[in-house]
């Protein structure tokens, strides 16, 4: 990242706006003097939550499985404000349950949102942000499941792996050709948010139930705050860091655990096992 990437001044766009973490992400960058672009797919809490905020603010409601919508959450960013310096590729789902119970359209959801979003996003950011020749920044939310896959959330294990190799693959790409695009993976742990909401289909069974419960009852226990989440990222943006890991002690002593599984070439085995 070139230290004249601009912060205050400049324009953030933000998908998955209206909830979790980039309702701290639009404040964050608010406080930082920034113009923010919402993006969500739920207009009416999109809506509602621009209300909140003070400082100029557009609200896009934008569907990040649509590549079309993208383009055009795009062209209304430069439209407006004439540029744009972070681009927050964030949106995500989650989808519960075991593998071969989990319904092909969620499976479906989960791949559109979590990986053509940002798919998306890079096609329809990447060259308008070329063509401007300055600095520019990209964060993709990725998750700590993107490197510990998980029994029960297979579909969110593997598009968040998905997005860490998509990510990855744009960071060097970007360095080949010299862009003064930076970009930094973000993958958290429990942050509070409602993406456990709802993560159920038509066949749920009580080791679902428990495992959800689990998942919400760490979230309300150890979830890091959206805010609190967003200075350590604008921290990270500011210091060119590629690896945004706000939980390091849920990923590195794990990951060590699952790379010695692999080179030691032991199968897998299920959580407690």
């Amino acid at each position: 990242m070139s230290d004249a990437l601009r912060i205050k001044g400049g324009v953030a766009v933000i998908t998955g706006a209206a909830s979790g973490i980039g309702t701290g992400l639009a404040r964050k960058a608010l406080a930082e003097g920034m113009r923010v672009v919402l993006a969500d797919i739920q207009a009416d809490q999109l809506q509602e939550f621009a209300r909140t905020l003070a400082g100029e603010v557009l609200a896009v409601p934008t569907d990040v499985a649509s590549a079309a919508s993208v383009q055009t959450l795009a062209q209304k960013a430069y439209a407006a404000f004439g540029s744009v310096d972070l681009l927050f590729n964030n949106a995500g789902v989650m989808a519960t349950g075991f593998s071969w119970e989990i319904e092909p359209e969620r499976w479906a959801r989960s791949l559109d949102v979590n990986v053509k979003g940002i798919m998306h996003g890079i096609h329809a950011f990447v060259p308008r942000m070329l063509e401007a020749g300055r600095p520019a920044h990209i964060v993709n939310t990725a998750s700590i499941g993107g490197f510990l896959p998980s029994p029960l959330m297979a579909p969110y294990s593997a598009t968040k792996a998905a997005a860490v190799a998509m990510t990855e693959s744009l960071q060097t790409e970007l360095r080949m050709i010299n862009a003064p695009i930076g970009v930094s993976l973000l993958a958290p742990g429990p942050v509070t948010s409602a993406i456990f909401q709802d993560p159920f289909g038509k066949t749920t069974g009580p080791a679902e139930e428990k495992f959800v419960a689990m998942l919400r009852d760490m979230l309300t226990s150890n979830g890091m705050s959206p805010d609190t989440l967003a200075d350590f990222v604008f921290s990270g943006i500011r210091k060119g860091d590629y690896w945004l890991l706000p939980h390091p002690e849920a990923v590195d002593e794990p990951l060590k655990q699952r790379t010695d599984m692999i080179l030691s070439r032991r199968a897998p085995a299920p959580l407690g096992m």
